[in-house]
């Protein structure tokens, strides 16, 4: 004999996740106990407020948007936001729902993977930065040169690629081995940076090779007083474990379109002007 079913309520308690059901306005009209150990509120702080409240302003938009689609009869599965939780911290979420047309109501159910994407951006972070610096490598700077030149190419504005090698560098690491010469990589990064115009972005590409994008740098003239600034910001002297040491770079210089038109082509330029300036010393 099957014995009487519990209240559905008191099963859906029990989930980990959290089960919402709106009307077709997003005002909530249920509520499981898990909402207020995802979101912080009790289901009678939010029972009649509208859901899309409680998102992230970032998020509204595209949240309300998804919204109708699954209003429109569209089955939701992974669509993710975040919200503002009661004490003020973000939470991200994964949801599915569906629309049932013979109540006029939405049924979600709310996954909280806060977590999850902290992982994800961590992994992100490292496949597009250098670990040692902090800047971008050399995959990110492949992806920021090609946007740069599909920006160049709509406003006519102009693009320079610097290519700089640091001069000197293996006598960092003769004098004061490998953790002399990763001090000193952070600090000529962060020095980079600083002589940088808003917009700017310089990465990492090799052991002691940067790269600088430059857009709106409308000629090789410009590039040049930009490449002679990074210099001066290298050249105050770098402080060792046994003693001030002077670093100096070599600086070669492609512009959009006259030397390239690709990434490929900018970067190869840039390396060959680098080097022919080089050998000249």
């Amino acid at each position: 004999m099957i014995s009487k079913l519990p209240p559905l309520a008191d099963v859906l308690d029990l989930l980990p996740d959290a089960v919402c059901v709106v009307s077709a306005e997003g005002r909530f009209l249920y509520v499981s106990a898990s909402f207020e150990r995802i979101f912080g509120y009790t289901s009678d702080e939010v029972l009649g407020q509208r859901i899309f409240d409680l998102v992230h302003p970032d998020d509204r938009a595209a949240t309300v948007e998804q919204a109708e689609r699954v209003t429109g009869g569209a089955l939701q599965h992974h669509f993710r936001n975040r919200y503002v939780h009661k004490d003020g911290h973000t939470v991200d979420i994964q949801w599915s729902a569906r629309w049932v047309p013979d109540y006029g109501v939405r049924i979600g159910v709310a996954h909280e993977v806060t977590e999850l994407r902290r992982a994800e951006r961590e992994l992100e972070y490292r496949a597009s930065h250098d670990a040692l610096t902090g800047l971008y490598n050399r995959h990110r700077l492949q992806y920021e040169l090609q946007y740069a030149i599909a920006h160049a190419v709509q406003t006519h504005d102009g693009l320079a690629v610097l290519y700089l090698d640091l001069d000197g560098f293996k006598e960092v690491n003769d004098r004061g081995g490998h953790d002399a010469g990763d001090r000193l990589l952070c600090e000529v990064a962060q020095r980079l940076q600083q002589g940088l115009r808003k917009g700017d972005l310089v990465a990492r590409v090799g052991g002691d090779e940067f790269v600088a994008v430059l857009p709106g740098c409308r000629d090789a003239e410009a590039a040049r007083a930009i490449a002679d600034g990074l210099r001066s910001r290298l050249s105050p002297p770098f402080a060792l474990p046994d003693g001030l040491f002077r670093l100096d770079a070599s600086v070669g210089i492609a512009c959009f379109p006259a030397d390239g038109s690709d990434p490929e082509t900018l970067l190869a330029q840039a390396d060959r002007a680098m080097y022919a300036t080089k050998r000249k010393r």
